[in-house]
């Protein structure tokens, strides 16, 4: 059920920094139309790191609840401390067991552990979870790359746990690389984690897209990923580029509010976009 369209989502927020659930559920609404095959909740997008675990709880219970099973879930649960993710697991058993497709967990970061380091990590998370996994690929957030032998080595200890990787390295020969080792595990996909090359990604032999976008270009981002269509990716070039201008998700955050789906607030240390950044956003959605 995780293949095709995956929408990375942002967590609305008030400007007294409460969670602002009437625009998430705005939000939610522009992504059960159709366009989008699963919502990821509560990864870096969603802005989890600046959340407690009582917001996240309830983040999560309300998603499920407005949801009511119209599209698949996967949910973020991820960390730099092996104990406290197994401790995380055994605590959300029964809730992901009931509500979610499978869990999306990050390479550990800050740490900067080893191949073998990561191998472990991951065998212990895939042991302890009660849904499948997707591995989640991203050095330019964690510090670590996660090697695609790596990966095939935690797939062939956990085959029936393991089922893909978001893989946001943004090295497309690396990827070309673990897609053709994975080729070999038909249940193993690879997802792309950057909008700006699903096509190549998809091309290559990988099987979607997990999406900052697609929060605000959902009907296009599905033909981008569905229709491998490159033209159509090209056209977003300039756009992928201001979204991460200023870090994720201070971009996508601005597009939702100049669509007035969302209020433009984040949590520090992140902070709004620049008057500049805003200014060519708007620009952009004219084009």
């Amino acid at each position: 059920m995780i293949k095709g369209l995956g929408t990375a989502l942002i967590t609305p927020f008030r400007a007294d920094m409460s969670v602002d659930y009437d625009a998430l559920d705005r939000l939610l609404d522009t992504q059960l139309t159709g366009a989008v095959d699963y919502i990821v909740v509560l990864g870096t997008t969603g802005e989890a790191a600046t959340m407690s675990a009582d917001e996240k709880r309830e983040v999560r219970q309300h998603i499920v609840k407005y949801v009511n099973g119209r599209l698949p879930l996967v949910l973020g649960v991820g960390g730099n401390n092996t104990a406290q993710v197994i401790s995380d697991l055994h605590a959300m058993k029964n809730e992901l067991i009931l509500d979610f497709t499978a869990i999306l967990s990050v390479c550990p970061y800050y740490n900067k552990p080893s191949q073998e380091g990561l191998f472990q990590h991951f065998c212990a998370v895939a042991e302890t979870s009660p849904i499948p996994v997707i591995l989640y690929n991203v050095p330019g957030r964690t510090g670590v790359n996660l090697l695609p032998e790596t990966v095939i080595r935690i797939y062939e200890a956990q085959p029936k746990k393991i089922i893909g990787i978001k893989e946001a390295s943004g090295n497309i020969e690396q990827i070309k690389h673990l897609i053709s080792l994975a080729a070999h595990y038909p249940s193993l996909a690879v997802i792309s984690g950057d909008d700006g090359i699903a096509c190549d990604v998809m091309k290559a032999g990988g099987k979607g897209l997990i999406s900052v976008a697609s929060n605000a270009f959902a009907e296009d981002f599905h033909r981008i990923v569905h229709k491998q269509d490159e033209q159509l990716q090209a056209k977003y070039t300039e756009m992928i580029y201001l979204l991460f201008a200023e870090g994720n998700p201070a971009g996508i955050k601005t597009v939702l509010a100049q669509k007035g789906i969302i209020q433009n607030y984040l949590r520090l240390p992140l902070v709004p976009n620049s008057a500049g950044i805003q200014e060519a956003i708007a620009k952009e959605l004219l084009v």
